[in-house]
């Protein structure tokens, strides 16, 4: 063999490997983790009293029933059609309503959303420069009193049991951050982001149990007021969060039953742009921000940011080197020519599915978009620079 070759089998069954395993091995590995007790009893608070969040808060922060004064903060930008409905869905939360602060912050809207916000009843309006989600988030957090800051989307529906369930786990003091699971309603459209969602999410539970989720969603979390982080334009809560939770010695946890739905992207293109829109910013918070860099880290938990972060962020480029490597390889072995003939009618596959709705065609394009939209985010981010100003998902309000 030449050394052409060598590489190139070298190169073939490492990146098969390693896209095999982030997808598939990798959910088994958590699975086999949890079931040697990996993780222990986090979020499980220590000296608990039923309905009480005791001693890690202080006393003066909490009611008499030992609840916490809990801020829950939407940023928006144009969002008029959905504010009041969000405004309302939060006061209707199973929630003592002296505890509870809400607080629309707008990011440069040029519609009704501040004026909407102020008449459905919330506590505090911010009307804000133009800055990005980000910024708006921090000037939110700055201006709040509560001690456990809440997020949500101005189009998530929160169900009335749901805060008090997210805010369970920061009993115990080793956790930072608590994500609760967001349902996708409404016609796919040929999308299949609810379908996926649901197998994120069982990952996420079990990244929970083990050593801490390495990514959460923008529709429902939390996160202690003296934990939060200002974050750059470029950051996103949902990412950066997590991980530096790790590195300040904290958990993130996933908790199911703090739930919330959200109007999914109605259709396959809409949800590539919305993908395409996210991964952008990716890149400044992977390398700027420090998710690369394992200082900090427990051993498990680099293991899971490996296996469920980076591979999956430089799949595109794992994908196109399994393909160059496939064709120097040609003639090597019949199970080249078949590897070949897999990903060729991967790729035929998501091209039709563009116009046939039969399950493997949808499954294809979806796979093929989601892989693609991280090297579109790749490509907008070295034209454009840091994103900063955001915008509606077109279909979700």
């Amino acid at each position: 063999m030449s050394a052409l070759t060598d590489l190139a089998l070298v190169l073939f069954w490492l990146s098969a490997g390693l896209l095999v395993f982030t997808h598939f091995g990798y959910p088994v590995a958590l699975w086999l983790l949890d079931a040697l007790g990996v993780g222990g009893d986090v979020g499980q608070p220590r000296h608990r009293q039923v309905g009480r969040i005791p001693l890690v808060l202080g006393d003066e922060d909490t009611d008499e029933n030992g609840l916490p004064k809990v801020s829950l903060i939407v940023a928006a930008y144009n969002e008029e059609s959905v504010i009041a409905a969000k405004v309302e869905n939060a006061l209707a939360l199973e929630y003592p309503r002296g505890m509870l602060e809400i607080i629309v912050a707008s990011d440069g809207s040029n519609d009704t959303t501040v004026e909407i916000a102020r008449e459905a009843g919330a506590d505090r309006v911010l009307d804000l420069p133009r800055a990005g989600k980000a910024a708006t988030q921090n000037a939110a957090a700055a201006a709040a009193t509560g001690t456990i800051l809440a997020f949500s989307d101005a189009n998530s529906v929160w169900q009335p049991e749901a805060l008090g369930i997210l805010i369970e786990p920061f009993a115990d003091d080793r956790v930072g951050y608590v994500c609760g699971q967001v349902t996708f309603t409404g016609p796919d459209g040929g999308n299949l982001e609810g379908a996926y969602w649901h197998y994120e999410m069982k990952v996420r539970e079990l990244e929970s149990e083990v050593a801490g989720i390495t990514a959460g969603n923008g529709a429902i979390y939390a996160v202690r007021a003296s934990n939060y982080i200002d974050l750059a334009p470029s950051g996103s809560h949902d990412l950066s969060f997590p991980f530096a939770m790790a590195k300040r010695g904290l958990r993130s946890l996933y908790r199911p039953k703090a739930a919330a739905g959200e109007k999914m992207v109605p259709s396959m293109d809409g949800e590539l742009a919305r993908k395409r829109r996210m991964m952008v910013g990716l890149w400044d918070i992977v390398v700027g921000e420090g998710m690369i860099d394992p200082r900090g880290y427990g051993p498990v938990y680099s293991f899971e940011i490996f296996s469920h972060r980076l591979l999956r962020y430089v799949s595109p480029l794992l994908h196109l080197i399994l393909l160059l490597a496939n064709l120097v390889l040609l003639g090597n072995g019949e199970i080249y020519v078949w590897a070949l003939v897999v990903q060729l009618v991967v790729l035929l596959f998501a091209v039709v599915g563009r116009w046939v709705g039969w399950l493997p065609f949808r499954v294809a394009r979806y796979y093929v978009m989601v892989t693609f939209s991280i090297a579109l985010g790749l490509w907008d981010r070295w034209r454009h620079g840091p994103p900063a100003g955001w915008e509606q998902a077109e279909g979700t309000r």
